[in-house]
């Protein structure tokens, strides 16, 4: 009796399963047409100036003077920092003063080789006499080459004390200030300035985006001057108000992520953007006489696209191709498809082959 109600109770159960369980057939369909579609695809971006330039002593010493500020505007051959100039100057006057006295030394070499060569003329030294003033004054010449590379070079050391821009830009957080003692070996910058007129974005495209991108414009050479403009979004979502242009493409590709490094470039008259900040570059695709589906149409196995055609009411899985470029909710088939085609437009992965489908027309 007890088995009697279990066996009863499991029937009751399915039964109540079985009416829960959805049984309609009706999914969305769409009727495929060729169109024109533009897909903008987002690639994260980080954002440099054209010229970021970091600033490092070339000299040791102490800092005597900061002559910039943080956040500064700065033009080419401002003087941002000085360095104590007292031990280059006291340099820069001993290395004057050997060459003075090697000038000198040249020029008594000169007078006793040309003395050597009329007493020899007359017989009254010997050749040996001859070639040793010579060779003095040969040596003499050396050591004032010498000292007029050493004078060089403290010269140009002495000149390393005023730190200058090189380039007009806007300057970084000053690191250090006055007294503090800086050396040509140091690790962090004394400030960076950053070339702000033109600013670059550099993204990332994965090596089949590319070669879609080249193919879109029928060439797989000079790619970056057959790329469209393409739109910068800022941080906060907003986007920039001027169109920048790809002006350089990698020639080679990352083995240890597949992807291909681009740079894009942007005017910055009004200075908005900002050396380190972040973005997404937008970059479309622009086709004519395509065929357009939705990605809720698809499903993937092992890495291939399928979608469901109906097919005298029935489902049928087909293998397509799309464009590598997409912009997160469609895309653009290559081929397996034809305009005319019927096909589910959402639920493709819960369906299978040969489920009758009562169709209803594709939200728009």
């Amino acid at each position: 009796m007890m088995l009697l109600s279990i066996v009863s109770g499991l029937s009751l159960l399915s039964c109540k399963r079985q009416m829960s369980m959805p049984t309609s057939n009706v999914y969305p369909v769409m009727t495929l047409a060729a169109t024109d579609d533009t897909i903008q695809s987002s690639y994260s971006a980080t954002i440099k100036g054209a010229q970021d330039v970091d600033i490092y002593p070339q000299v040791s010493g102490t800092i005597t003077r900061v002559c910039v500020k943080d956040g500064e505007n700065v033009r080419k051959g401002q003087t941002l920092f000085v360095i104590d100039q007292v031990p280059y100057q006291a340099a820069y006057m001993d290395a004057k003063a050997t060459v003075e006295s090697a000038e000198a030394d040249v020029a008594n070499a000169q007078l006793t080789c040309e003395s050597k060569v009329k007493l020899r003329a007359q017989k009254v030294v010997s050749a040996f006499d001859l070639q040793q003033a010579q060779n003095t004054l040969r040596a003499k010449q050396a050591a004032l080459l010498q000292a007029k590379a050493n004078l060089l070079k403290a010269k140009n050391n002495l000149s390393y004390t005023t730190i200058t821009s090189p380039a007009n830009g806007v300057a970084g957080m000053v690191s250090l200030r006055v007294g503090a003692l800086v050396s040509a070996g140091m690790s962090s910058p004394l400030v960076t300035i950053s070339g702000n007129s033109q600013m670059y974005a550099y993204f990332s495209v994965s090596e089949n985006q590319l070669l879609g991108l080249a193919r879109q414009n029928g060439q797989l050479t000079d790619v970056a001057k057959l790329m469209p403009e393409v739109v910068l979004q800022l941080s906060d979502g907003t986007q920039y108000d001027r169109k920048g242009r790809v002006d350089a493409v990698s020639g080679v590709v990352d083995k240890s992520t597949g992807a291909i490094s681009v740079r894009a470039v942007f005017a910055n008259h009004d200075h908005l953007l900002r050396s380190g900040s972040s973005g997404n570059v937008l970059l479309p695709l622009q086709r004519k006489g395509c065929i357009v589906i939705p990605q809720a149409a698809t499903f993937e196995i092992q890495d291939k696209i399928f979608v469901y055609k109906v097919v005298a009411g029935k489902t049928q899985s087909t293998l397509i191709t799309v464009t590598p470029i997409t912009n997160g909710t469609s895309y653009i088939v290559e081929s397996g498809l034809k305009v005319g085609d019927v096909i589910v437009s959402d639920g493709a992965g819960l369906l299978k082959d040969g489920v009758e489908v009562a169709t209803k027309p594709a939200a728009k």
